[in-house]
């Protein structure tokens, strides 16, 4: 992992300072709580049950004189060792829970927030499923390193601790115990070396697994309509088939790692075992010492094992810290510039000057686009599929930057306010009405969160809302459903234009809103739109006549650039492409 992602890592540690410390004051206290453990057993076999001297804290004729007082004092010492233990540890957990989900959560929220701050270049060329399976999957990662630290620190130190001990008992034993340590750092070494690679792969093919199901579930009218729900299901099957088959492979790997690390420490329990036995024999160790002393070794293996699994499962977290951290060190296209100022008055003047844009891998999308509209202004923008319309207004907004030229709003460029300043000035209404999970009046209400219902109810009478919201089954506590599903396009439509209006901007930009309505519903939407645009500058997508000559402009479009110009009057007299695309849809109209 490379030294800045450890920086950062750290990072998310310094706001709670307290709970760290407590964590690792847990540790040292669960280290201790490991090295009284088996002295009680050495105590009761060596000197009740054995001659050998009492410890000196038990030394006198009243447990001489009372061998069953000192069962009971032995008995009574274990069973509160065990208590201390198991108190100490639930202590752990619920510091180390705390901890962690408390870190989980930053994470996951500078991960979300930097996915809005992302262009919408990004996210055109970038699955959605790979940035919510980072959200959901992999944001823990962060915590999940940090988180072991304090295991690696317990096992280091019940290592240190007991070690010392088991020399100071029999230091040949103690010796001997180290033997293993070669072949578990090169097991170590073998596994991280392996496994890397592996583990990225399995991390791309799950998130692809899940790009698939938010695929298949948004197209899902698409799949039905086509009768394609049996090659959407094989389609799924076969990626999730691949994807199964490499987490198996990792956790083969991780199992042979876990099986490795296993028989090596019990290799090392036999051996060490075997030389007690002899020194027993010898006279130099008494059993109670032996039983300490394996005590002592198994869980000095135990924690070499646990450093061992730990620094193997570390792969795991590093392979998601490194994708999470390419999405947070992703620079997002269309940024605020250091010390710019914010758009508070806006009048609605907007001019393109010289303005160029291509999306990536094409080349001229827009081609010097120069025009100006002033405040109040209406600007319908025709042209066939393809032209650059949307890209256009898309431009406004900053959704993104131009290649060459600069955009204006009141003779200023845009890029010299905030992203955030800009884009309250400005109300969007698409051909596809995105509506959130949630009741009408919360829908409604996104255009200006603070706004009162009586306002609500206000913008939705404006956008000829109010009437169809009133007869729905809860009125504007309504839930319409997953993207609105529970209400018609048009109603959809009338709500979104009811969240433009309750949103008050002073330039609306208007994506062919009517494109996918029934002639009946249109003449609603035209109407709310229509009151919807007084006042205010607006931008029109549309191939409606009726409204296009109703515009104080009208921008053609052909091929990213401007090829004509003017008012309805001034191009219809034309020999341009504004005559005989009016010609078109007009005879569309009629038929």
């Amino acid at each position: 992992m490379p030294m800045r992602y450890g920086v950062k890592v750290l990072s998310y540690l310094s706001a709670y300072k307290a709970l760290a410390v407590a964590t690792l004051g847990a540790v040292v206290l669960v280290t201790l709580a490991n090295l009284l453990a088996p002295w009680p057993m050495k105590v009761l076999i060596d000197s009740v049950l054995g001659d050998h001297p009492l410890p000196g804290i038990l030394t006198g004729s009243y447990f001489a004189e009372h061998p069953y007082v000192l069962i009971a004092v032995v008995v009574a010492a274990g069973f509160l060792i065990v208590l201390l233990q198991n108190g100490l540890q639930v202590f752990r957990e619920y510091v180390n829970t705390q901890l962690k989900l408390r870190i989980t959560l930053d994470f996951r929220v500078d991960l979300f927030q930097h996915a809005q701050r992302l262009s919408m270049a990004y996210h055109d060329s970038t699955y959605s499923g790979n940035l919510v399976y980072l959200l959901n999957n992999q944001a823990d990662a962060v915590a999940g390193l940090i988180m072991t630290v304090p295991t690696l620190a317990q096992s280091l130190l019940t290592f240190i601790g007991m070690f010392l001990v088991v020399v100071f008992i029999d230091a040949q034993l103690a010796l001997v115990s180290l033997l293993v340590l070669p072949f578990l750092f090169y097991s170590v070494r073998s596994y991280s070396s392996r496994i890397h690679q592996p583990l990225h792969r399995v991390k791309d093919l799950e998130s692809q697994t899940l790009s698939m199901i938010q695929e298949a579930m948004s197209m899902l009218r698409v799949v039905v309509a086509f009768g394609r729900e049996k090659h959407e299901l094989n389609r799924f099957r076969a990626q999730g088939r691949e994807a199964l088959d490499a987490r198996v492979d990792v956790t083969v790997r991780q199992s042979l790692f876990e099986l490795t690390v296993n028989l090596i420490t019990a290799g090392g329990v036999a051996f060490v075992v075997g030389l007690g036995a002899v020194h027993i024999t010898h006279g130099t160790l008494t059993v109670g010492e032996l039983l300490v002393v394996m005590a002592y070794i198994s869980t000095i293996y135990q924690s070499l094992g646990t450093i061992s699994s730990t620094v193997g499962s570390l792969q795991d977290q590093l392979v998601s810290i490194e994708r999470a951290f390419e999405v947070l060190e992703t620079d997002p296209d269309v940024s605020d510039r250091p010390g710019v100022g914010k758009f508070v008055s806006v009048r609605g003047s907007v001019a393109f000057e010289g303005v160029s844009f291509s999306y990536d891998g094409q080349v001229g999308t827009l081609s010097d686009i120069s025009f100006r509209v002033e405040p109040g202004e209406f600007v319908a923008i025709i042209g066939p599929t393809g032209a650059g319309k949307t890209t256009l207004v898309s431009l406004i907004p900053r959704f993104y930057d131009p290649g060459k030229g600069r955009i204006m709003i009141d003779s200023t460029d845009i890029r010299d306010h905030s992203i955030e300043s800009l884009r309250r000035q400005i109300s969007i209404v698409g051909q596809d009405p995105l509506l959130f999970v949630g009741t009408v009046a919360e829908n409604i209400r996104y255009g200006r969160l603070e706004a009162s219902h009586a306002a609500v109810m206000e913008a939705a009478r404006a956008a000829n809302a109010h009437e169809f919201i009133q007869r729905l089954p809860d009125g504007y506590e309504t839930l319409v459903g997953e993207r609105g599903a529970r209400l018609s396009g048009g109603e959809r439509q009338r709500i979104s234009i009811a969240r433009a209006f309750l949103k008050n901007a002073p330039i609306l930009i208007l994506d062919e809103p009517t494109a996918f309505i029934d002639p009946k519903t249109e003449g609603r939407v035209l109407e709310a739109l229509n009151t919807l645009r007084l006042g205010r500058t607006t931008f029109m997508i549309s191939h409606r006549p009726g409204t296009i000559s109703e515009a104080d402009k009208i921008l053609v479009i052909e091929q990213g650039r401007i090829t004509e110009m003017g008012s309805h009057e001034d191009l219809l007299s034309g020999e341009g492409l504004y005559g005989e695309f009016r010609s078109i849809l007009e005879k569309q109209v009629h038929t």
